[in-house]
């Protein structure tokens, strides 16, 4: 038998060896390369949530899911989490005693990658039949409040600054005892103060449910007529603007934003035609959406048609940003099954009516579609997961079918994560990420943020009956990983945190621009970190602030790899 020598060593090597050596390299560069992006960290992280408790009944409002928000609760830094829940199955509900029941979660964050439950001292365990939330500072003093919404009253939550809240509900006047869904926060009148817009279902009676036959048909489909939105009335939505004493007043009727007709699931604030006031987008279920243009007066006019952006499918989660960095903001909005998720670019920068808001849909060019025609997506964000300086996307899935041989079981979908090539198109990459290893859950509700402070994105998702999934972002730990600028704007008003405000960052590669939403996904918020990836550059030429009463603010030559905090001048 022939031999080899290590011209390194001298030594001699057999060429079955050998051929043992290169195995052994092609493995461990093929598992160093097969590293996962995310890992599932939730037992880790110290997170113990279950969401409901028992067995569903095949009730619409158990199987819509409950939403979560990252939010910097105590102000020290770091992100903190709330999870909305469910108490049970719906009819079982009268019969359980209050303190039996399960409560919507808080969590701190240790500042070390675990979290600890404050939800009794903090006085934020609801127990109502729970959908989504949203933090915002509606009271302008620095500290974040918390909406909750549900099937029966919402809650308003007012932050006391001490890491405890208050039930303010009733003085505030925004209880809205239907069955809610979405919410969103922004300032639609430019008096700084953050006005409140609240999502609508359906009117779901549980006597009506008798008298109606078992089965009927969505979108061609059999369902239960229990599990049907479609066979229900739709609830018009609540707009309630910002008194600035701590109260509300519903002006729904006056702006004209009820989006009467709508299942509405989610909206989502947005200056859509660059004229620096919040316009708005309303995703419905089983019914067209509905967009808004802001007037600048105080009042809205309904562009629905005109937008192209309001067929008729059945709208769930809802994101907004620039995805093709030509400085407008575009929309990203998951479907249920067999009507593809969609991508619409905004038509700006390239219609000669600059007062007009439209969109065209770009699903297929962008390669999102066909990809997505078999899921059916809830919560979901345009966010820069590994910091290359465009946004990709990300889509929690999870069935409304039942599975024939358990009929209280719901059927489990994987998730989704496309990554944005910067030419238009997406790439699946749920596989080489570690998404598609993950199982498969009954997903809703979705929040994003850098809950560790590594300077990459995490995820946070809602399993429907079942616990939740805390994703870790390991990009900051690959060799070749990209840089990044994490931002934190601070207003002098009472718009403290920014909402509406635009960033805009440049590097010797490109330009972005980012918006400070609060409320989007699906039934749920993200973090008020504004957060950058700028691939190779390691200095920020220029960054841009636009806050939300039209003036700017610009910083220059700023370094990588930080968390910087801009305070309105």
């Amino acid at each position: 038998m022939k031999t080899c020598i290590d011209a390194t060593s001298g030594k001699r090597h057999s060429p079955i060896s050998i051929l043992c050596l290169v195995v052994f390299l092609s493995v461990t560069l093929f598992a160093h390369a097969q590293s996962p992006t995310f890992v599932d960290v939730t037992h880790e992280a110290g997170i113990r949530f279950q969401h409901s408790i028992g067995s569903r009944s095949s009730l619409l409002p158990e199987d819509m899911g409950s939403g979560a928000g990252f939010a910097d609760i105590d102000n020290d830094g770091d992100l903190d989490l709330y999870v909305v829940n469910i108490p049970g199955a719906l009819k079982d509900i009268s019969s359980k005693k209050k303190k039996d029941l399960p409560t919507n979660v808080l969590y701190r964050n240790n500042g070390d990658g675990t979290f600890t439950d404050i939800t009794e001292s903090a006085n934020v365990g609801d127990t109502g039949y729970g959908m989504g939330c949203v933090f915002a500072d509606y009271n302008g003093d620095g500290n974040l409040d918390l909406y909750v919404t549900n099937y029966g009253e919402n809650v308003l939550y007012r932050n006391n600054g001490d890491s405890t809240f208050t039930d303010v509900t009733q003085t505030a006047g925004v209880g809205c005892s239907l069955w809610s869904t979405g919410a969103a926060f922004a300032d639609y009148d430019g008096d700084n103060d953050l006005d409140l817009y609240v999502c609508n279902y359906v009117v779901y009676d549980l006597q009506k449910l008798e008298e109606m036959k078992a089965e009927s048909k969505q979108s061609g489909k059999p369902v239960p007529s229990a599990l049907n939105p479609h066979v229900f009335e739709p609830q018009e939505n609540i707009f309630y603007q910002n008194n600035g004493d701590g109260t509300f007043t519903d002006v729904t009727t006056e702006t004209g934003v009820a989006a009467t007709g709508g299942r509405s699931l989610q909206a989502i604030f947005s200056d859509f035609d660059n004229d620096n006031d919040m316009d708005l987008y309303v995703a419905n279920d089983t019914s067209e959406n509905h967009a808004f243009r802001n007037e600048g007066d105080g009042n809205f006019t309904d562009v629905s048609a005109e937008s192209w952006a309001a067929d008729f499918r059945g709208s769930m989660g809802l994101t907004a940003g620039d995805v093709d960095a030509d400085g407008d903001i575009d929309l990203f909005i998951s479907h249920w099954v067999d009507e593809e998720n969609a991508l619409y670019r905004n038509l700006l920068n390239e219609d000669n009516n600059p007062k007009r808001i439209r969109f065209v849909d770009e699903s297929y060019t962008s390669m999102l579609a066909e990809v997505s025609i078999k899921q059916i997506g809830w919560g979901t964000s345009l966010f820069d997961y590994d910091n290359d300086g465009d946004l990709d996307i990300f889509v929690v899935n999870g069935s409304t079918f039942q599975k024939l041989d358990q009929p209280e079981v719901l059927i489990p979908q994987q998730d989704q994560l496309f990554q944005n090539n910067g030419n238009g198109v997406f790439r699946h990459v749920s596989k080489s990420t570690g998404i598609s290893i993950l199982p498969e859950r009954v997903s809703r509700g979705a929040t994003f943020g850098d809950y560790d402070s590594d300077g990459d994105v995490d995820i946070f998702i809602v399993n429907n009956y079942a616990k939740p999934t805390l994703l870790q972002n390991k990009s900051d730990t690959f060799k070749n990983s990209n840089n990044w600028l994490h931002v934190k704007l601070t207003g002098t008003n009472e718009n403290r945190y920014a909402v509406g405000a635009k960033i805009q960052l440049t590097t010797t590669d490109a330009t972005q621009i980012r918006e400070i939403y609060a409320g989007e996904s699906y039934m749920s918020s993200n973090s008020y970190i504004t957060e950058f990836g700028i691939g190779k550059s390691t200095q920020i030429i220029m960054l841009k602030v636009i806050w939300s009463n039209g003036k700017t603010q610009t910083l220059k030559n700023i370094s990588a790899n930080q968390l910087i905090q801009i305070t309105q001048q």
